[in-house]
């Protein structure tokens, strides 16, 4: 189905008109002149038949008897063909808030999940007539992409490489309303925005995922600090060596090296010791 735009005529000079033949109908029974009387009854019926309002942000799809005969998109009083059926539809924007779903991620993990879409109907035939009903289906079809989207992703990640659903948010989100477009084109429907509202581990295992995610931060944290510890001892030997503070031999070197990594990565803060005499 591919929207068109429907006959129509400004709706209150056919009011006038139909007035007008009112009031000559009247005239003409009282003349005598049943026959064009009938006949201008008959107009007057078949005006107003295809009176009908179009409010702002709406549109009304014409049918006659049984074939779409195109929509009237502007809003106001208009006149189509008479004896037709006028459905309408609204092209506002309007907001989907999905129900909190429990999927698995990338991993296996239970992760619950919920998002709001923002979209408009810019097909009034697609909307009326291509689907049963173009809410449910937005609402059905939102909620499939968004549990295919959550199963494409781990919930998070502490490496450098990789999406996550709580990492990554707006890359999800894009892919999200990229999926909602391509299924909801069929139903005449523009997504605007698609955004994730809920991201959270299941409840039954909310407290083991914690406890994961706490170890795993403590890893990635160490890992960075022996990194720059590493960087820091190597710094402070050449700068010793380049300026001829003190000459270091190898047992000096691995002694210094030593202290400096024990100073840097240890949690709690060293405790200097004095050496008056020699490490010989």
């Amino acid at each position: 189905m591919i929207e068109q735009k429907a006959f129509k005529v400004n709706g209150f000079l056919a009011v006038l008109a139909a007035l007008g033949l009112t009031a000559g109908s009247v005239i003409l029974f009282m003349g005598g002149s049943e026959a064009f009387g009938v006949i201008a009854v008959t107009a007057v019926v078949l005006i107003f038949s295809g009176i009908t309002v179009v409010q702002p942000n709406q549109a009304a799809a014409v049918t006659f008897f049984g074939r779409y005969m195109g929509s009237i998109l502007e809003s106001g009083l208009w006149m189509t063909a008479p004896l037709t059926a006028r459905k309408k539809v609204s092209l506002r924007v309007r907001n989907f808030n999905s129900a909190r779903l429990k999927v698995n991620d990338v991993e296996g993990n239970p992760v619950e999940i919920a998002a709001v879409v923002v979209f408009k109907v810019v097909d009034s035939a697609k909307a009326l007539f291509d689907v049963d009903n173009y809410e449910g289906f937005v609402e059905i079809q939102s909620e499939t992409a968004l549990r295919h989207v959550a199963t494409k992703y781990p919930y998070d990640t502490f490496e450098e490489t990789g999406y996550s659903l709580r990492g990554n948010a707006e890359e999800v989100a894009a892919e999200l309303a990229r999926e909602l477009q391509v299924r909801l084109s069929a139903a005449g429907v523009e997504v605007i925005e698609a955004r994730l509202t809920h991201l959270a581990y299941a409840t039954e295992i909310a407290s083991a995922m914690l406890q994961r995610q706490q170890a795993s931060a403590i890893v990635a944290a160490r890992s960075k600090i022996v990194e720059g510890a590493v960087g820091m001892a190597q710094m402070a030997i050449a700068k010793l060596e380049e300026e001829g503070i003190v000459e270091l031999d190898q047992e000096r070197k691995v002694a210094m090296i030593n202290n400096l990594m024990v100073a840097i990565v240890s949690e709690r803060a060293a405790q200097p010791v004095i050496n008056t005499g020699s490490l010989y």
